[in-house]
């Protein structure tokens, strides 16, 4: 303010002085150069703490940032001190990782580059691996739920099984990101994973040879009396058009009832979620509310449009998960639609992504979702108006092909297969984990039926072609389709 005063004062002297021409010239030129003696010492000092001083050059512009201060000291120290020399793209991205990992959420993860392409594979195209999807929790590699027809469905993989290793190499403690990068690869390449399905039970190792996993995720079929079923087994990015698409064909076909299927569905894209909840909820009917940290609360409502009128039923198990689980409350509290089958999932939380330059990229928890009718079913789950358990031997532990089960074998393997011979109509004898003479005939009878070599010997092809009957065999019997139909038949009536 001195400087500006004074400028105003010496242009006031020269008006009213014209005849002091000489002086004011000279104080001019004495100001010119004070000016550039102080640009001169500012640059000096500028230049002085640019090479010396560190610190206080990352803060030049910045505002001051107390608590990252420890942060900062130890990044300088391993830089300086360590006895290598530091990686410091990996340093940072693990100071990220370990940021994120401290807020104790299974869904908030950091992705580097590699990691939000195979995120972003998932969701939006086909994909070269097993077909599981998992989350890490407390601590542990967890499948929610295999991909239908997929190596993983094939090989026996269930929802809750925990992955221990890959390929030998351990998976506890990892991100879900780090341990997909580990078992995803080329498509005929193997993977052999250590799963545990129940506390206290011997871990198992499974071999699966990693196919391409296409996204389609809505998978119709007409059953007897106009009923059509249609599974939708995850929430991609086409997954509402699909669908459309699905239901056209069921309706040329003659639908008369609808049984939509979500079990053994993770979830998935949120907006996909919504679309499809809105072809079962009358228009202004609530489809659930997304509650943030500010205690904002978010309606989402149903609008206008195509509305699927036909008595409809839907399928849920502890494999429908998210996405999947805010379709089926919709369903069922604005729309009065029956639940059938076991308690699903539990995940209540709603994530969001933010991209960094390098593609690297933080998901994290931004809000959590209520039905409806206000509630929260994190960690707890929907629980269906119909509740119907799958039989015993749905949940069986898979059997691994490259085995090699004969007379004499001892094992947990021996027992499972004894029970599928028996479901199958075989007779094992007692079913106690022994390979005797007993389930040496009854494999052998198995293998008769099925044109395979009747060695007697459970391995390769015909523990596969077991594995496929059983299967089979459960799609034909299926206790939770049959009560669908049943409740269905009910309604027509």
């Amino acid at each position: 303010m001195k400087v500006v005063r004074w400028m105003e004062e010496e242009q006031n002297q020269r008006q009213e002085s014209p005849q002091n021409a000489g002086f004011i010239k000279m104080k001019k030129f004495r100001f010119v150069m004070l000016i550039f003696l102080i640009v001169f010492v500012t640059a000096g000092i500028t230049i002085l703490a640019l090479s010396f001083g560190d610190e206080k050059a990352v803060n030049v512009g910045m505002q001051e940032r107390a608590e990252f201060n420890k942060l900062y000291n130890t990044y300088d120290k391993l830089k300086k001190s360590y006895f290598e020399d530091v990686d410091q793209e990996k340093i940072i991205d693990g100071a990220i990782d370990g940021m994120v990992k401290a807020l104790d959420d299974p869904y908030s993860d950091y992705m580097t580059k590699e990691e939000s392409k195979v995120f972003q594979d998932s969701i939006t195209s086909s994909f070269e691996g097993i077909g599981a999807e998992i989350q890490e929790k407390d601590g542990a590699i967890v499948v929610v739920s295999p991909i239908k027809g997929s190596p993983a469905e094939k090989a026996g993989i269930k929802p809750n099984d925990k992955i221990t290793e890959v390929d030998g190499k351990s998976v506890l403690g990892m991100s879900a990101n780090e341990a997909v990068l580990l078992i995803r690869g080329e498509k005929g390449t193997k993977v052999t994973l250590t799963v545990e399905r129940k506390e206290g039970e011997e871990p198992k190792k499974v071999t699966i040879i990693r196919d391409e996993i296409p996204i389609n995720t809505v998978y119709p079929e007409m059953l007897d009396n106009g009923i059509a079923k249609i599974q939708i087994t995850s929430f991609s990015s086409h997954t509402d058009k699909d669908l459309s698409e699905a239901l056209k064909e069921m309706e040329e076909k003659g639908m008369k009832s609808l049984i939509l299927d979500l079990r053994k569905n993770p979830g998935g894209l949120l907006d996909q979620a919504v679309n499809i909840s809105n072809l079962f909820v009358p228009k202004g009917k609530m489809l659930f509310q997304v509650a943030y940290k500010d205690g904002k609360v978010e309606e989402y409502v149903a609008k206008d449009g195509k509305k699927i009128s036909v008595p409809t039923v839907v399928l849920v198990d502890e494999g429908s998960a998210s996405a999947a689980e805010i379709l089926a409350a919709a369903v069922s509290e604005s729309a009065n639609i029956p639940l059938i089958g076991d308690k699903t999932f539990g995940k209540g939380t709603v994530q969001t992504t933010d991209e960094f330059q390098d593609g690297s990229n933080i998901k994290y928890t931004m809000a959590k979702w209520l039905t409806p009718d206000g509630n929260w079913i994190h960690e707890k789950g929907i629980e269906p108006d119909k509740k119907v358990a799958m039989p015993k031997y749905a949940s069986l532990s898979f059997i691994d092909p490259d085995l090699k089960l004969k007379v004499d074998t001892v094992s947990q393997d021996v027992k499972a297969a004894e029970e599928i011979l028996k479901e199958l109509g075989y007779d094992p004898g007692k079913v106690d984990s022994y390979f005797d003479e007993e389930t040496k005939g009854a494999v052998e009878e198995f293998q008769k039926e099925e044109s395979l070599k009747a060695s007697g010997v459970l391995t390769g092809d015909t523990t596969v072609a077991l594995m496929n009957k059983i299967r089979d065999h459960l799609h034909e019997n299926d206790p939770q389709v049959k009560e669908a139909v049943k409740v269905l038949s009910k309604k027509k009536k």
